[in-house]
C-alpha cells in the first residue's frame, strides 16, 4: 500500500485515480466473444464456458432436479440466513414505492406518472472466486417487486458443471424464472443477443470483473440497457483519531479479498491511527484464507494523512467510491457532506458487511468514480417511467396559442397544424 501525508493538488489526482487497465487489449478481447456469441449462440457459449471456465457442458440451463439438490445440500442454519436477509432486501425495497399524483398543470391539461416493469430482465452474478448468492438477492427481490414477467439469470458454474447450491437457492426463495450455467462476457452477449436456450433480455444487471464491465457497455450501444457501468469492488474509510483501528483493518480487508484488482483507500486525521491500521491489516491480512488476492489488491491502495475530516470528505467526495464507511466522532455531522458515494456506512458498527449481505440496502453500486453520475440498483432500477397527459378543449384554449408560436420558431409547421385543427374545432 501507499502511504501519502498532507496531499498536494497533484498528489490528490493520484489519489482518485483508479489502476490503469489497458482497454484496447480489453475491448478487443470483448468484441471477439460478444460476436461469436452473437452469430453461434449456443455453441459459443459453451465453448467460451470450457475455455474460460474449464468445463464442458452439455446443457446450458440449470434443472428443476439440480433446484432440489441444491436446496438439500445446504444447512438449515444457512438457509434461515438466506431468507432473514431477503426479508430485509425486500422490506427496504418495498418502502421504495410511490406514486405521484395527477398534476393539472394549466386550466384543461392534465399530466400524469406511472411505473411500468420492465417485462423481461437478465441479472448477471459472479462466481469466480467466490460464489456471490448475495447478489442474487440484491438484484431478483426488487425485480420481483417490481413486477417483472420473467427474470433470467446467468452465472458461471465450477469444472463439474454444477452451479454453487447458495447460488440456487437464493434464487428459488428470490423468485428467479430460469437460471443458465454462464459466466463472463459470454454471458453479457448471450442474454443481450439471446439464443437457442437463453432468452434475450431487455436489460441487464449485475456486478462483475472489467471484462464483465466493458461487456455490458459494449451491449448497451446495441439496445440493451444496463443498470451501471459496475466494475472491480472498492472501499473508502474516513477515519479519525477516535476509530477503532482494528474494525477499520477488518473493513479494508472484507474489500480487498473480493479480488486482486479491488481497491480500498483510507483518509484518516490522525498519523497514530495511520499507522495503527497499518498494523493490523498487515495482522489480519495473514489469516485469511483469501490473503493473496486482498494482497495483490492492497498494491493498488491508498492511506491518505489528512489536517481535518472536512479535508477528508473533500477527498471522499473527489474519489466518489462504491462504498464510503465514515468511522468518525462526528459521523452524523460528516453524512450531510456526502456527495459522491455509491453507499455509506456510518459509526463504528455499520460494516460494509452488513450491507453486503443483510441490513436491507443494495449492494448493486457504481464504481470506478461512477457514483458522481450513477445510483446504486434500486425498485426504480426494474421500471420504466411513462408519462400520460389528457387534454380537453379548455386544455386546448389554456395551451394551443403557446404550442403554435413554438412550433412555428422551430419552423415544424406539421406541428403547429396538428394543434391548429384542433384550436379551429373548438372555434
Amino acid at each position: 500500500m501507499k502511504i501519502v501525508k498532507y496531499p498536494s493538488e497533484e498528489d490528490v489526482s493520484e489519489l482518485v485515480a483508479r489502476p490503469a487497465v489497458d482497454l484496447e487489449a480489453l475491448n478487443g478481447v470483448v468484441r471477439q466473444v460478444l460476436q461469436r456469441v452473437k452469430t453461434e449462440g449456443d455453441v459459443a457459449v459453451k465453448a467460451y464456458e470450457e475455455m474460460f471456465d474449464h468445463v464442458a457442458l452439455s446443457e446450458l440451463q440449470v434443472s428443476d432436479d439440480e433446484m432440489s439438490a441444491a436446496e438439500a445440500a445446504l444447512s438449515d442454519e444457512l438457509k434461515g440466513a438466506i431468507r432473514q436477509a431477503y426479508q430485509n432486501i425486500r422490506t427496504f425495497h418495498d418502502a421504495q414505492r410511490h406514486e405521484l399524483p395527477k398534476v393539472e398543470t394549466c386550466p384543461g391539461v392534465t399530466c400524469w406518472q406511472r411505473s411500468v416493469p420492465i417485462e423481461r430482465v437478465g441479472l448477471y452474478v459472479p462466481g469466480g472466486t467466490a460464489p456471490l448468492f448475495s447478489t442474487v438477492l440484491m438484484l431478483a427481490t426488487p425485480a420481483r417487486l417490481a413486477g417483472c414477467k420473467e427474470i433470467v439469470l446467468c452465472t458461471p458454474p465450477n469444472r463439474e458443471g454444477h452451479v454453487h447450491p447458495a447460488i440456487l437457492f437464493a434464487a428459488q426463495v428470490a423468485g428467479v424464472s430460469r437460471i443458465f450455467k454462464a459466466g463472463g462476457v459470454q454471458a453479457i452477449g448471450a442474454m443481450a443477443y439471446g439464443t437457442a436456450t437463453i432468452p434475450q433480455v431487455y436489460k441487464i444487471f449485475g456486478p462483475g470483473n472489467r471484462y464483465v464491465m466493458a461487456a455490458k457497455q459494449a451491449v448497451s450501444q446495441e439496445g440493451v440497457a444496463i443498470d451501471m457501468p459496475a466494475g472491480p469492488s472498492e472501499v473508502c474509510v474516513v477515519a479519525d483519531e477516535h476509530a477503532n483501528a482494528a474494525f477499520v483493518a477488518a473493513d479494508l480487508l472484507s474489500q480487498a479479498e473480493h479480488g486482486s484488482d479491488s481497491q480500498v483507500l483510507m483518509i484518516t486525521t490522525s498519523e497514530t491511527m495511520l499507522h495503527d491500521v497499518e498494523q493490523a491489516v498487515d495482522e489480519q491480512l495473514r489469516q485469511l484464507p483469501r490473503e493473496a488476492f486482498a494482497a495483490d489488491a492492497l498494491d493498488n491502495s491508498r492511506f491518505v494523512l489528512v489536517r481535518d475530516t472536512h479535508e477528508a470528505m473533500a477527498l471522499a467526495n473527489r474519489y466518489a467510491p462504491e462504498h464510503l464507511i465514515i468511522q468518525t466522532a462526528d459521523y452524523e455531522h460528516l453524512a450531510a457532506l456526502v456527495v459522491n458515494a455509491g453507499s455509506v456506512f456510518l459509526g463504528p458498527y455499520a460494516c460494509e458487511s452488513a450491507g453486503d449481505y443483510a441490513s436491507g440496502t443494495n449492494h448493486t453500486l457504481p464504481t470506478h468514480g461512477y457514483a458522481r453520475a450513477y445510483s446504486g440498483v434500486n425498485l426504480d432500477s426494474f421500471c420504466r417511467k411513462v408519462t400520460f397527459q389528457q387534454l380537453t378543449a379548455e386544455g386546448i384554449r389554456s395551451i394551443g396559442r403557446t404550442v403554435e408560436l413554438m412550433a412555428d420558431a422551430e419552423q415544424l409547421q406539421a406541428h403547429r397544424h396538428a394543434m391548429t385543427l384542433r384550436m379551429r374545432s373548438i372555434e
